[in-house]
This record gives structure tokens, sequence and C-alpha cells, in this order.
């Protein structure tokens, strides 16, 4: 019985359900009643007819600006000047589907939205550079940078100024609030979204602040090391605190009237740290030069003592703080070295214009002194690097492509030379050398040795059980370089063939258009191409150590013939003898008239 009643009130529901549904469902081909797009009542129209209120009204405000504010700011803009544009067809049917569907089923939904209502928004375009354009100028007038409160000094008290935050324009909420109200048909003013940039110290910090400046200035500071005290007078202090204010949280030391101090006071306590060396003479002397612990201002150090004194009513004395500095190497590392003796050395005599002497006194310089470790291969090239005028180094005569011209660097093969007979001299394996493209009589025969960055290099390795220094030695006229270590006591025989002609120089004939046809003038005798060798051997106590041969093959230099070219002048014509003067015989006579 039970279940008969509670079917018969569920049919009973269902039916009186589906009469109001029906009630309420109303025609599909209007829009539901409840419904506005953009503040505009729609419901109960015809969807064409919404269109066409909705199309009239936009085009009847596409002129009409909308103010916009941001404090005491206006702009006039209209929707024709950022090209907004709604799609109120879009909108139309995006109303429609408010409140849609089959029978008693659309009546509920649109109880819906009769009862709560529905506020719709059109689909809207704008021309994004003319929207950033306006949004740019908005940005422009609003934007304010925060002030921050600053702690300032009169005389020796402080004050606090007050400071302000900024603002700026939000663009992104501007940009959509923008657009929204020129697309709508509400012509009130429109305040633009402004955020506001806070201070990043407050005054009430800087209250707390001005506090401890007081008491930083209240009396005299003292400063101390090693026994040695001086005063810092609050007038003095005053130059080194840097207050908060400007972006600064915090009272610290600093400034330009710190850096100054402490680099005055850094000039009188730092000391360098001093790498032990080695003194050596071109006769084979050497003396150790001990090393020397150095010691730097701990600036950030000194100045955190100096603030906490300042800060403190009573203990108002500072300790400067001061660090060791450590040599890069000690005497103990140096002794160790075994740097006690010459190994080997050679002497050359160099001349030539001034820029060539400079250039070898230049890479001399960039030589000497040069370590070069058990084992280890030195490489002029590598230590002297790239002959460049960023360098210094000078225009002068040089050997390029078998001829004398001019280039940068002429002169630096004195100084390979040099280095290569030292280490000659010294027995040391010999990696790599070249002799140059001519002769040159003031070397030693076939003992020269040309480079020629990066490819042309001079090498040979320390095959000694301890360190080589390697100095050189210029005086005026002459270059000496020494090898220095632990002497070996290797004998260095030498075995040289002579300079052999292995051809005649080439003749290369120049026209000379000063001399006579047939006339010829030898102006350069040439080199003729020669070679030579040079085999050194290498003992150590009595055992051979090495046996090498150095070929060393020099060009020809052409013999130069000026030719004559001018004409032979042409033999002068004989003169012709004129004829002998021819005799005529003169009759006279003499008529006489008798009257």
């Amino acid at each position: 019985m039970r279940v008969q009643r509670g079917a018969l009130a569920f049919v009973v529901l269902a039916v009186a359900g589906s009469v109001l549904g029906l009630v309420f469902a109303g025609s599909p081909q209007r829009i539901a009643a409840g419904v506005r797009i953009d503040g505009v009542y729609v419901g109960g129209m015809k969807p064409g007819a919404a269109q066409r209120l909705l199309e009239r009204r936009a085009r009847s405000l596409e002129q009409v600006p909308v103010v916009f504010v941001a404090g005491a700011r206006r702009w006039r803009v209209t929707p024709e000047q950022l090209g907004v544009r709604a799609d109120w067809h879009a909108a139309v049917q995006l109303a429609r589907r408010h409140g849609d569907g089959f029978g008693p089923l659309r009546g509920f939904r649109r109880i819906g939205v009769r009862v709560f209502g529905a506020q719709l928004a059109p689909p809207t375009r704008v021309y994004e550079a003319a929207l950033g354009f306006e949004l740019s100028r908005f940005a422009r007038a609003i934007y304010r940078p925060h002030r921050d409160p600053q702690l300032r000094l009169r005389g020796l008290q402080p004050e606090v100024i007050s400071g302000r935050p900024g603002r700026e324009l939000d663009r992104p909420a501007a940009a959509r609030r923008v657009v929204a109200a020129l697309a709508g048909f509400s012509r009130q003013p429109v305040v633009l979204p402004v955020r506001s940039e806070p201070t990043t110290v407050s005054a009430a910090q800087l209250a707390a602040d001005a506090t401890r400046v007081r008491t930083a200035l209240s009396a005299p500071v003292q400063m101390r090391w090693r026994g040695v005290r001086w005063t810092i007078e609050p007038n003095q202090l005053r130059q080194l605190l840097a207050l908060p204010g400007r972006g600064a949280t915090t009272l610290r030391i600093g400034g330009p009237g710190a850096d100054r101090y402490f680099a005055r006071l850094g000039r009188a306590l730092d000391r360098p740290a001093r790498n032990a060396g080695f003194a050596a003479s071109p006769g084979g002397e050497v003396g150790l030069i001990p090393s020397r612990v150095g010691r730097r201002l701990d600036v950030a150090g000194t100045s955190a003592n100096l603030l906490a004194a300042a800060l403190s009513q009573k203990q108002r004395t500072a300790g400067v703080v001061v660090e060791t500095a450590k040599p890069g190497r000690t005497t103990r590392e140096a002794r160790a070295m075994g740097i006690r003796g010459l190994v080997g050395s050679y002497e050359t005599i160099y001349g030539g214009d001034a820029n060539r002497i400079h250039n070898v006194q230049l890479v001399a310089r960039l030589l000497d002194g040069h370590m070069i470790a058990p084992g280890a291969t030195f490489s002029f090239n590598r230590t002297t690097g790239a002959r460049t005028a960023d360098k210094g180094f000078r225009e002068a005569p040089v050997i390029i492509n078998g001829e004398v011209g001019t280039g940068l660097g002429g002169g630096v093969c004195q100084v390979s030379t040099t280095v290569f007979n030292a280490a000659y001299e010294a027995g040391l394996k010999i990696t790599a050398r070249t002799n140059h493209a001519l002769y040159i009589s003031h070397y030693p025969l076939g003992r020269d040795a040309t480079v020629d960055y990066p490819d042309v290099d001079l090498r040979f390795v320390n095959d000694t059980p301890h360190w080589l220094l390697l100095r050189t030695f210029v005086g005026s006229y002459s270059l000496t370089v020494g090898l220095y270590g632990t002497p070996q006591h290797r004998r260095v025989v030498t075995q040289s063939r002579p300079l052999v002609e292995t051809r005649p120089p080439p003749v290369k004939h120049e026209p000379d258009p000063s001399l006579t046809q047939g006339h010829t003038v030898v102006v350069d005798a040439g080199e003729p191409s020669t070679s030579t060798s040079v085999r050194r051997l290498v003992y150590q106590r009595g055992k051979l150590l090495y046996d090498n041969t150095w070929y060393s093959s020099y060009r020809s230099q052409p013999k130069v013939v000026l030719v004559g070219t001018k004409p032979k002048p042409k033999p002068a014509k004989k003169k012709k003898k004129p004829p002998p003067p021819t005799t005529t015989k003169t009759t006279t006579t003499t008529t006489t008239t008798t009257g």
C-alpha cells in the first residue's frame, strides 16, 4: 500500500514538474529572460534583433571617449583610436545557449537564468600596437620611483628624512580594463590599476639606527696594532660611516672616506711577500736570496672591529686585523731546487740599428729568470710569446723568405742563437734547432738558431736531476746567456766541417737606362749556396751521453749585374770639303770718243 502511494506521489511530481517546465520553456527562438550582454537587457529578444540593437549602440559610441583616471591624471580614449571591435554575433550566440535545451529541461534552465540573471561580455579584438602605445603613455605619467627614508648627519647629530612609496601601472590588468571599457556601453570614468612600490627600509628602522650613530659619534675610538695606538676622533669617524638609506639597510663602515682611510693604512702596513730567488753572475757565482713573509691589511676584519668599538660605550678600542701573505717559494724550497753554480753559458756580440738593439734587449728581458724544472722542455717561443708591437717589439732587419728585409722583432734570432749555444755548451739534450736561411758570418759556424713564432722554435730538455735557472746579461755590445743549476761536469767535444760552396750564386740582370748598351756593372757579387755540419759529443763521467750532428744549408744570394739599355750615340758625319774657287778673266775695254 505504501509502495503504491510513493509511486503515485512520484508520478504526480513528475507531471507537475513537466507542466512547470513547459510553462517557463518559452520559445527556443528567443533569448532566455534575465540575460544581459555588456549591461544591455536582451532577454526575450530574437537573436537577430538583439545583435542589431547591440551593433547600433556600439556604432553610436565609436567616437565617444572613455575617461581613464589615475590620481589627478585624466586620459580620453575612443574605441576607434585603438581599433576596438566587439563580436556581437558571438555574444548573442553565447546568450542563446543560456537556458537552452529540450522542452521541460529548457524551462527549468530558464527559471535559473530568470532568477539569478546572466551577465555576458562579448569577445573583443584590439589593435595591439595602439594599445601598447597608450599603456606606455599611461605608465610614463603614473610612474614614480620609491624614495627610501634616509638617515643624514647634521654635524655629528643624525636625523631621519622621511621617504615615500613608489607607484607604477599594472600593465596586464590595465590592458584588460581598457579593452573592456572601450568595448562596453558605459562611459563612466574608469580607474586604472596602479601598483604601489614599498620602500626598502622603514623610518622606524632608521630611528633605531640613528640611536646607534649617536653612540658611534659620542667619543673617540682608539686603533691598536702591535703596541702602536692612534685615535680616530668623532669628526674623522663621521667620514668613515656609511649610513642606511638609498638601498642600504644597515649601518656599516664604508664609502669613499673609508676607502681612502684604509688605502693609507694599507700603504703603511702592507708588505708584499717575497719569493726566494737567486743572484747569479756571468762568472758563475750563485747566491740565494731568502724569502720573506708578507702582510696585508684585512679591511673587512678591521672595519668590523672599528664598528663594534664605535657602537660600544665602554670598550672603544679596535684591533687592526692583518693577514699573513705567504711567499710562493720559500727559502727551503729554493735551496732544494739545487741551483748552485753555472752549468753552461755563451756570449755573442751584437750591433745594428737602434731598433734591432732594442729587440735584442727586450726579448732578453722576457727570458731572464726563467725556471726549467727537471725533465721539462724549454721552448723559446712559448717563453717569449708572439713578437707584437703591443709587447714593445719594433721593425728591424730580418730574413724573410731567404731575403733580407724589415720585420717586427728583427734581432730576436741573436738571442735564440745565444741560448742555443749556452745549452750546447752545457751538454743538454737539444730537441729542436733550425739554421737561418742565409749564412751569417758573425755567428759560430753551423751553430746559429733561428726562430719564427709560432712554427719555428728552439727547444731543449733539462735532463739534469735539478732545476735550471736561465739568466741573460745584456751589455752595450754583448749578450751572455747563462744556465745555472747543479754542475754536471759534462765534457763537450765539437767537430765542425768547413763551410762548403754547393752552388754558385745565380746571376740577376737588371736593366739600367743610365748605362750605354754593351756596358755592364756588378753592384752585388752575391753569395753562393753553402752547407756545413757540426757534430757534438757529450761525455759525462767518461761515458758518451749524446752524439748529435746538426746539418746547416744556406741559400745563395744572387749576383746583381746592371745592364745598360741606353742607345749608343751615332758616329758624327764627316764634313765635305768646299770646292776650290773658280778663276774668271776680266777684259776691260776703254772706249774713247773724239768729238
